[in-house]
């Protein structure tokens, strides 16, 4: 039986749950973590659900019973939408905590009304979140834009050097993710805040905010950008304390001596079904951690 020192395990089609990864790490610092990107099979948001749905069980039970884990982060849009009932039903003890586009947090901070919403193709068309526009009909109106080939485009683009400026057109067109962010944002319509205009941008990929800075030059600094890692953390953070799994680190416990050093890097692995450079590249530049944390691992 997994103990409040067993790992959370974290997943996604690829390094884009990264983003979901370092929020829980702020929240919960003195966690252990396994992060599991299935590059190999990547992108899910263009993949059918009965396949999502597969992969989904399968790296779920990998992470159980290779790994032990207290609780399952689905830190994948579409992976949440396509399976994330079935893994409940078939995993009724396991703390899970699935994503999906943070609509009901955009309508709460919106002034103009207008949101916009931008997600691969397998989440947007999805019925999980046809019901969620449907339960909020005339509250807001909604532009929603699947991308697609933005989330592919941002995992291969680890291995690029980070651009000095992204603050011109020009700048962002000149890379494959800021041509595709350039692409479908034009194509929603007017940013801002002035009436009838988006002033609230959902980002409803996990990729997405690795590409804040090309969106943020494309919309305006007025524009509010939505997105789920954060709250994702304290959900997780709240089922644990809920089922009494939550880590209380040595150091809080009375008449024991510290375990690890004040501000120690937290232990984490990461795993990939894919190419290791490309998850280790990722590791660094949006999570600062070395290429000692990652390894290669076949989920069949």
């Amino acid at each position: 039986m997994p103990q409040a020192s067993s790992p959370i395990g974290v997943f996604d089609s690829g390094v884009g749950g990264l983003s979901v990864l370092r929020a829980l790490l702020a929240a919960m610092p003195h966690e252990r973590f396994v992060y599991l990107a299935d590059s190999a099979n990547a992108p899910y948001g263009e993949r059918g659900d009965a396949y999502v749905a597969a992969r989904t069980h399968a790296i779920t039970q990998y992470l159980c019973e290779q790994h032990g884990i207290k609780a399952l982060v689905v830190a994948c849009n579409t992976a949440t939408a396509a399976a994330i009932h079935e893994v409940r039903s078939s995993h009724p003890t396991l703390p899970l905590v699935g994503l999906e586009p943070a609509i009901k947090p955009a309508l709460a901070v919106t002034k103009t009304g207008h949101v916009g919403v931008i997600g691969t193709r397998g989440t947007l068309t999805s019925t999980k979140f046809g019901k969620l526009m449907a339960s909020l009909t005339g509250q807001a109106q909604f532009v929603v834009q699947p991308c697609d080939g933005l989330a592919h485009a941002i995992e291969h683009s680890v291995a690029q050097p980070v651009q000095s400026s992204q603050h011109t057109g020009e700048v962002i067109s000149a890379t494959e993710t800021g041509a595709l962010c350039q692409r479908y944002i034009e194509a929603m319509g007017a940013f801002g805040t002035a009436p009838g205009q988006m002033d609230t941008l959902v980002l409803g990929c996990t990729h997405y905010i690795f590409v804040a800075h090309e969106l943020r030059a494309l919309v305006g600094p007025g524009v509010q950008f939505i997105e789920t890692g954060e709250p994702v953390a304290r959900q997780t953070r709240r089922l644990l304390e809920a089922a009494g799994l939550l880590h209380v680190p040595a150091e809080t416990r009375p008449g024991q001596p510290p375990a690890t050093p004040h501000g120690a890097t937290p232990p984490v692995q990461l795993l990939t079904t894919g190419p290791v450079t490309m998850l280790e590249a990722a590791a660094q530049r949006w999570l600062d951690l070395p290429a000692s944390c990652c390894q290669s691992v076949q989920v069949p």
